[in-house]
């Protein structure tokens, strides 16, 4: 048996094909497994539950048939998708965690994060992550049209879009001091998270002991699964089509 993770999917109308591959994976690759994981980024954007889109529905059914197979699956909040609910969450079958969050992955801790609470040199991003959680905020962006919504969703990915441009790379990716307090701090010693877009397994000495932290890989051109089971970790990708 295995447990799989995947996320960075960026589900969106304009990549058919994306969506395609993740139906594909939850109908032929996911039955069976112990569960699923999905960290974060599912979704291009999210403006509510109650968006009629009917992409959601495609893929909140997709998700729901895996689940009624018996598999458990759980969903960590990305920096597009953090406004996905309980709503949602029912409809497709999907149990929501914190970020970060432990469990037990064969006989082993393991520290779970979406990834961007780790990318502390982008002081502006962590600036508006914060703002973004305060749930008073949240519930004032629920009660706006849905158009008016969609309106700000767009403004906000168009500048997050041209901010990134001029941003190095490095100030983008995860710092090793963060890394190592997250884990530290929930004392693990395994770490996976997505977010990056940089899949890889690192090994490194944390404290003394051997550590190890395995990044997701996102779906833009091929899917990047992650599979653990009592031998350890596999990280892979797969072809779209």
């Amino acid at each position: 048996m295995s447990t799989l993770f995947i996320s960075d999917i960026h589900l969106s109308n304009a990549r058919p094909d994306m969506t395609a591959a993740l139906v594909r994976f939850l109908a032929n690759d996911a039955p069976g497994a112990d569960a699923l994981y999905v960290l974060g980024d599912l979704f291009e954007f999210w403006v509510g539950d109650d968006d009629p889109n009917p992409l959601h529905d495609q893929v909140a059914d997709a998700f729901l048939a895996l689940s009624q197979q018996g598999v458990p699956i759980y969903f960590i909040h990305g920096n597009r998708d953090f406004m996905l609910g309980q709503q949602f969450a029912k409809r497709a079958g999907m149990t929501l965690l914190g970020d970060p969050c432990v469990i037990e992955l064969y006989g082993e801790r393991a520290l779970l994060s979406h990834g961007d609470l780790l990318c502390t040199l982008d002081v502006d991003y962590q600036k508006f992550r914060r703002i973004t959680q305060l749930t008073w905020l949240r519930w004032l962006f629920l009660r706006l049209p849905l158009s008016r919504r969609q309106r700000i969703a767009c403004k906000m990915r168009g500048q997050s879009q041209m901010e990134n441009a001029g941003k190095q790379q490095t100030i983008m990716d995860v710092t090793p001091a963060a890394v190592d307090e997250m884990m530290r701090r929930h004392d693990c010693r395994l770490m996976i998270h997505g977010h990056t877009h940089r899949p890889a397994v690192h090994d490194f000495v944390l404290d003394g002991a051997p550590a190890r932290r395995i990044v997701l890989g996102d779906w833009f051109e091929q899917g990047s699964i992650l599979t653990c089971s009592h031998s350890g970790q596999r990280l892979e990708t797969r072809p779209l089509a």
